[in-house]
C-alpha cells in the first residue's frame, strides 16, 4: 500500500490488488457493453484497469465487485486516465463519482482482509 503524489495530483490511499470487476457503459453509437476484467490496483478514490471497449476520457462506466464477504458493489466512475497497454488494450483509470462510500467500504474491506492473519495452522507466505 503506498501515498502516491504525482504531477497529475493524484493523492489517494492506493493498494495494488488483482480484484475481479465487471465494467459497463455505452459506446459512442450509444450501445450498451460490458466488460470483466480485474484491477491492477485500487484506491480509497478510484482504480486502475485493462480494457478491450474503447472508452473516452470523461467517460461514465458502471462498475460492480464483491467485498471479501460476497456483499455485491456497485459503483458509478468517470475515465481520468488512459494509457495504451499490451495486446491492444488499454489501462484505463477511473475516478469513483458516486457512491463513495461503497466504494470507500470496499476498499476498506479488502485492506482489512489482506492484512487479517492466516487461519490457524496456515503459514502465510
Amino acid at each position: 500500500m503506498s501515498m502516491q503524489n504525482h504531477g497529475d495530483r493524484r493523492f489517494a490511499l492506493r493498494m495494488a490488488l488483482r480484484l475481479p470487476i465487471v465494467v459497463s457503459g455505452r459506446a459512442e453509437d450509444g450501445a450498451a457493453w460490458s466488460e470483466p476484467t480485474e484491477t491492477d490496483d485500487i484506491s480509497t478514490a478510484g482504480t486502475l484497469f485493462h480494457l478491450n471497449q474503447k472508452v473516452n476520457r470523461g467517460d461514465q462506466l458502471y462498475i460492480r465487485a464483491h467485498r471479501p464477504d460476497g456483499a455485491p458493489i456497485e459503483a458509478t466512475a468517470k475515465v481520468v486516465r488512459i494509457a495504451p497497454a499490451i495486446y491492444g488494450t488499454a489501462r484505463i483509470g477511473v475516478a469513483i463519482i458516486e457512491p463513495t462510500d461503497n466504494w470507500l467500504r470496499l476498499f476498506v474491506s479488502w485492506v482489512a482482509d489482506e492484512q487479517s492473519p492466516p487461519p490457524e495452522g496456515q503459514n502465510s507466505l
